[in-house]
């Protein structure tokens, strides 16, 4: 490790060398012995993932010791009604990952390395949140950031830890992490983007020192001198000095990099910075040979098992192992860097918003999972299953119990007044006599769906779908109704028709949201002027 403040943690359990030939040990056992340690050494470096950051490996001999090393918490700790995508004709499932970079200083290396005593004991916050997509046929990738200082909706979390409640409210979304943990933040992310996610990861700043170092070195560029230090009238700044350029950065610096923020001029272009960051990283991965270099394979896997902490599910070795194979076959060229279209927040010019229109097309690519670069297609998870094919219902339109519920409710937007009523009288008209409005407010849905609790009433939900218009592949089972439920979206705030829905096209993604192909080596960060030098 280059750095004091991470050497001398932890210690490996003792490897005992081969022995050598010898009249009972022919030479031709040793070469076979060779070739077999070759190919173990093969298969453990694969077994720890890439994890987010891109990099893995561990040792076959340190598999229990790696386990030791995994710190874990509970997926979510937050109110949540998001659904995974459905699986596609391959039976293939995307992959979301939440990568929740902390700015805790709840311990002496971290204090050193934030800079500021005053927070110690504080809870931390999310500073750096960026959704990691792998789409279902694993032949495509998306790192989607949303700013930290972004106005969401944050629900009622409780802290998996102390048991503390927190009642749902109104503000930026760093602060989701210190109301409840990382399942919190997890929470107000799907209820958001309607992006059902599978898995947490969380970094503080000796992690990302750790990891740093274990890689070797990230390269990145900057196209003036840059400075981030204190000026006349803003305080603080990460201390990263460099001159314009390409430079290998590792250790403290690829932290200073990553949490540099005054010098790129905004939040925005921070997320920009990280970015090209986290793709480099990746490209430096993709060309570096572990599997024969012992020593750097174990280094990448004590940093890596020491420097996260993931969502209990998948918190051994070999979960990570099997999160890691399909990490890790995406190439550079198919993976791409956003950031949610935003705009200024009208309650505070410091803050953000999501930009509805552009934030919405981007959540619905990643929902429908349409890669965010043009070199693929559009998953077929949207298309019918065989097994959702129409049914028959089981009595007729006017026996059929239907109950309509408005969730029209976005981030940025109150509900539609007498949705679930308008519909629901729409529903008498076309026959289902039993329809009903529910009163219950708060729902909020990105997409109108209609729900039933069992398979004997698959059939009248989609005949009430058809009735609207609704599409067969957004009637969905579900144990939290006890009846037909007309569940109306955000996408269908008027009418009387569900509006059709045109499909996203792979690589359409909204002007504002600052693509980055993770094959693009030519990114370089302009500095604001005052912190040039």
């Amino acid at each position: 490790m280059a750095h004091s403040s991470v050497q001398g943690e932890g210690t490996r359990p003792e490897v005992r060398p081969a022995q050598a030939p010898g009249p009972e040990r022919p030479a031709r056992h040793g070469r076979r012995r060779g070739k077999r340690k070759h190919r173990v050494l093969r298969w453990s470096a694969a077994t720890l993932a890439v994890l987010i950051l891109g990099t893995g490996g561990a040792g076959y001999l340190y598999y229990q010791h790696l386990n030791g090393n995994i710190r874990k918490g509970e997926r979510s700790s937050g109110d949540s009604k998001a659904r995974k995508t459905g699986a596609n004709a391959a039976g293939q499932t995307p992959l979301n990952i939440l990568l929740i970079g902390s700015d805790s200083r709840n311990s002496d290396e971290n204090v050193k390395l934030g800079g500021s005593r005053d927070d110690r004991g504080t809870p931390p916050r999310g500073d750096v949140q960026m959704l990691i997509h792998l789409s279902a046929d694993r032949k495509s990738a998306a790192m989607v950031s949303i700013p930290r200082d972004t106005r969401v909706a944050i629900p009622k979390c409780q802290d998996p830890d102390t048991g503390e409640k927190f009642p749902a409210t109104n503000t930026i979304i760093t602060n989701s992490l210190a109301r409840g943990g990382a399942g919190c933040t997890l929470a107000t992310w799907q209820n958001l983007t309607g992006v059902y996610i599978d898995h947490w990861m969380t970094i503080d700043f000796a992690g990302v020192v750790r990891m740093a170092d274990a890689i070797g070195g990230v390269n990145v560029c900057v196209r003036q001198n840059v400075w981030d230090r204190p000026t006349a009238s803003v305080p603080g700044g990460s201390g990263l000095k460099m001159r314009a350029g390409t430079h290998k950065v590792e250790g403290k610096e690829a932290l200073q990099w990553l949490r540099t923020r005054h010098a790129w001029g905004s939040d925005l272009m921070r997320a920009r910075a990280q970015h090209m960051y986290l793709n480099s990283m990746m490209r430096t991965l993709t060309k570096q040979n572990v599997f024969t270099d012992t020593p750097r394979l174990m280094d990448l896997a004590e940093a890596a098992t020491k420097s996260l902490k993931v969502s209990e599910e998948i918190g051994t070795v070999k979960k990570l192992y099997d999160l890691g194979t399909q990490l890790k076959s995406v190439p550079p060229d198919r993976i791409t860097s956003v950031t949610m279209p935003n705009l200024e927040d009208p309650e505070d010019k410091n803050h953000v918003v999501p930009d509805a229109k552009n934030a919405d097309k981007l959540w619905e690519m990643l929902r429908d999972d349409v890669p965010l670069d043009d070199k693929g297609k559009a998953s077929d998870a949207k298309k019918t299953p065989k097994s959702q094919a129409t049914k028959a219902p089981s009595a007729s339109d006017d026996r059929i119990g239907v109950l309509v519920q408005n969730a029209t409710a976005t981030a940025t937007l109150g509900p539609v007044s007498g949705r679930a009523g308008v519909l629901a009288q729409e529903l008498v008209e076309k026959g289902f006599t039993q329809a009903s409005k529910d009163a219950t407010a708060g729902l909020s849905e990105d997409r109108t769906v209609v729900r039933y609790p069992s398979a004997d009433l698959e059939g009248d939900a989609q005949r009430v779908a058809k009735s609207l218009g609704i599409p067969l592949s957004s009637v969905k089972k579900s144990t939290d109704v006890s009846g037909v439920t007309v569940v109306v979206g955000a996408d269908w705030r008027t009418g009387t028709a569900y509006p059709k829905q045109s499909a996203p096209k792979a690589g359409d993604l909204p002007a504002n949201s600052d693509a980055i192909n993770g094959s693009d080596t030519k990114q370089c960060m302009p500095v604001y002027p005052v912190y040039q030098w």
